[in-house]
């Protein structure tokens, strides 16, 4: 038999499929993994919902917080796919670490590992439109969230820009040399 005509064996498939989707040496392009990549670079859709709305809806991650009369959870939801990440003090490596499961530092500790899971996921920006009271757990939890790295103000989406505009925005992926300058003196 020829080599065209032997019949698809699942081995073959599995060759023919590594083969096409492992780059080769001399090649030089980047396969892109990441599917919310476009949201990165601040071109990506964001949805503006209704203008009636009052908590509104321009938002690509948000945090939500629940609190029943016995746990804590807090969710991390994407406009389009619903929650990405949570995080509660029902979760048993949690509740082990704590004395009890929603008072105060519960809910710092909480914030923690909440923003500590954001990280690992690549989230660093997300809207909250959950209301804190001055010196409430809720506002405690909201500040462990920003102290350990997470920002509650998303980036504006880069506004679509014609041939004919006179200004053009800065674009977030490229860098200039006079940034780069700014940076090292910056460090010395």
């Amino acid at each position: 038999m020829s080599r065209s005509a032997r019949p698809l064996t699942s081995a073959r498939v599995r060759h023919k499929i590594k083969e096409l989707t492992t780059p080769s040496a001399d090649s030089n392009y980047v396969v892109n993994r990441n599917p919310r990549n476009l949201e990165r670079l601040r071109i990506g859709y964001k949805p503006t919902g209704y203008h009636l709305e009052k908590p509104g809806r321009s938002y690509w991650h948000t945090l939500e917080v629940n609190t029943s009369g016995r746990y804590v959870s807090a969710d991390v939801k994407h406009f389009e796919n619903g929650t990405i990440l949570s995080a509660s003090t029902s979760e048993w490596a949690i509740k082990q670490q704590l004395y009890k499961t929603n008072d105060t530092p519960a809910f710092v500790n909480l914030g923690r590992v909440l923003a500590q899971r954001c990280l690992q996921a690549g989230i660093t920006e997300m809207t909250c439109n959950v209301p804190a009271v001055p010196g409430s757990k809720l506002e405690k939890l909201l500040k462990a969230v920003q102290e350990n790295g997470v920002s509650f103000q998303e980036p504006a989406r880069l506004p679509l820009t014609h041939p004919w505009d006179a200004y053009r925005h800065e674009k977030p992926w490229e860098v200039t040399e006079q940034q780069i300058s700014t940076q090292t003196a910056a460090k010395k």
